[in-house]
């Protein structure tokens, strides 16, 4: 016999549940407390099987019976209603799963366990989170370059041609990174070359005539400020490295005896140890730094923690003290002075000095067939580049005396 709608809403109540049958298949079930819920029963592979519809009122009988319709058209198709659902339920999880945001940080915790530097963990996580309000809940499988760009356009607009331009690169390597797990069938981003403006490049700013470079070595000698920091200054250009690695340095990374500094592939941009001779100028100096900082673990700590270096601007804000803006030296200006007073010498062979750099050769051919770390030249060379830069601090040519190596520590 047919359920009505008013025995539905009248049904109260009793000590023990009972049902209420809609034909064919379709139960009300009540309970004591006065719940109700709808029951679709139904035989399949010869075994009597029940399943869920709802709960009355959210579920009126007239939509439990089209619940209930929909699941026998499925039983006469031979496919089981609530193996369907669960696999529908599966399949959802899934697309929850595989949704950009989350595929993103998965992406994000996999280059931290592969030993990414923190500054490339901050910049990428800082690039994602412009895509997150548009992107992030949505499945990556379903996401076009058109939706990519629509995100670009509102950096773009804003001018910031750069940071549009560095998220497209970020886009592709997420993209790549979900085809090769299974979550995406193609990089969309592919799609979007030439599609945003490209910025101008700046170079990072540098003194390169060498009475500049004096100027500035003076300059150096007269800082007044923290004494580890005036000393790193002092080391930067004759050691031309990245300033992220020489404001990280550790004292464990430096053998006196053989007079070098390993930069640990953690630290360096190319992900590869990188050798730094260290000339007897940088020697002398690091004696001079050893009483000050030789019992820590950093060669210049913050003020602040002896646990941490000092921070990325310090260099830069020393400058600034010295009188040198932003558009006429920064710290990473160091590694463009030695780089064009080096190659305008003509003394060295300009793959030393790209290796001295910490350069990678971009052409995959050549890099092959260079692999040779020109060592005993780069050695001699960064003696000469330490002695040419006393010159130019001297204003003159200087006459040195033979000093024997020294230990710090």
């Amino acid at each position: 016999m047919a359920l009505s709608a008013a025995a539905v809403l009248h049904a109260k109540g009793r000590q023990q549940p009972y049902k209420l049958t809609d034909s064919p298949g379709l139960v009300l079930l009540v309970n004591p407390d006065g719940r109700k819920y709808w029951r679709y029963n139904y035989r399949f592979d010869g075994k009597q099987k029940t399943m869920a519809l709802g709960v009355y009122p959210d579920i009126g009988l007239a939509e439990a019976r089209e619940k209930r319709d929909a699941a026998r058209k499925l039983v006469v198709s031979g496919i089981d209603p609530m193996k369907q659902r669960k696999e529908a339920e599966r399949e959802k999880r899934v697309r929850e799963q595989e949704t950009f945001k989350a595929i993103a940080e998965e992406w994000l915790e996999r280059l931290e366990l592969q030993g990414r530097a923190a500054a490339t963990l901050k910049k990428n996580r800082w690039l994602m989170e412009f895509s997150y309000p548009r992107l992030g809940d949505r499945p990556i499988a379903e996401i076009t370059a058109t939706d990519l760009l629509e995100v670009l356009r509102k950096i773009e607009v804003r001018g910031r041609y750069e940071t549009a331009n560095r998220l497209r690169g970020t886009f592709g390597t997420l993209f790549r990174f979900a085809v090769a797990t299974g979550r995406a069938p193609r990089d969309v981003a592919i799609d979007l070359r030439g599609a945003l403006i490209r910025p101008q490049v700046t170079h990072r700013s540098a003194l390169l005539e060498p009475g500049d470079i004096g100027a500035l070595l003076r300059a150096i000698d007269g800082y007044e400020g923290q004494p580890t920091v005036q000393i790193a200054l002092r080391l930067a250009p004759h050691l031309f490295v990245r300033p992220g690695e020489l404001r990280q340095a550790e004292w464990q990374e430096f053998d006196a005896d053989a007079a070098i500094w390993t930069i640990p592939a953690h630290k360096a941009k190319m992900r590869r140890p990188h050798r730094v001779p260290l000339a007897k100028q940088v020697m002398e100096m690091l004696e001079e730094l050893w009483p000050i900082s030789g019992d820590g673990r950093f060669l210049f700590p913050s003020i602040r923690s002896s646990e941490r270096p000092i921070t990325d601007n310090t260099l830069n804000a020393a400058l600034r003290r010295l009188g040198y803006d932003k558009t006429q030296m920064t710290a990473h200006g160091f590694r463009a002075m030695a780089s064009t007073r080096l190659n305008e010498m003509g003394k060295w062979h300009p793959d030393a000095i790209e290796r001295q750099l910490g350069h990678v050769e971009s052409n995959d051919v050549r890099r092959a067939y260079a692999r040779g770390e020109h060592w005993a030249e780069r050695v001699k060379m960064m003696q000469a580049w330490s002695n040419y830069l006393d010159d130019l601090r001297t204003g003159a040519q200087v006459i040195r005396a033979s000093f024997g190596r020294k230990r710090f520590g």
